[in-house]
């Protein structure tokens, strides 16, 4: 397992206090926790993403919650955020996957350092949010980056935050990522 760095922290830390705030905004009944797992259906492995937002209210309807943490079902995973590092193939290809697989609504991959595939993130490489929607069933991606092509700072457009004001500049920004 790749050793996190201190900038791919900072950019966590930096999403979570974004979405904490966002979420306590408008009251929905979400937290945020750090040890629960993502298992994907017909699995034996879990994932622990990087930002992994519940819905509390959900939690009850989780067959494996009381006894191992877990959860498996879309309607208690409102969104997941994995933050690139050099195994960034898992990022883009096994768990986008996975959980397109489960239905979780929004998942996001931060790019911070352009480690993905030309494919994924263009060519040139740079600094890029995906941020992937689930539409009937498969995600469909849009992403940001640094700025537009004017120049100007574009916001990321979420789902399930529609009022969110953040671009992807800011989050670089916050892992000491110049854009």
């Amino acid at each position: 397992m790749p050793q996190p760095t201190g900038d791919r922290e900072e950019i966590i830390v930096f999403l979570v206090q974004k979405f904490i705030l966002e979420y306590s905004r408008i009251s929905l009944r979400y937290g945020i926790s750090k040890t629960v797992l993502v298992k994907p259906p017909e699995s034996e492995s879990a994932y622990s993403p990087d930002v992994l937002i519940l819905n509390l209210p959900n939690l009850v309807n989780e067959p494996l919650w009381k006894k191992e943490s877990t959860v498996s079902l879309a309607e208690s995973i409102p969104l997941v955020v994995e933050v690139v590092s050099s195994n960034w193939r898992d990022d883009y290809l096994k768990k986008a996957a996975d959980y397109e697989a489960v239905g979780i609504p929004e998942y996001w991959i931060v790019d911070y350092a352009a480690l993905g595939g030309r494919r994924f993130i263009g060519n040139p490489k740079q600094p890029t949010v995906s941020v992937y929607t689930l539409i009937e069933g498969e995600y469909q991606v849009s992403q940001f980056q640094g700025s537009d092509a004017c120049g100007g700072k574009q916001r990321i457009i979420s789902p399930l935050f529609p009022e969110l004001d953040l671009t992807a500049e800011q989050i670089f920004q916050a892992g000491g990522y110049p854009v």
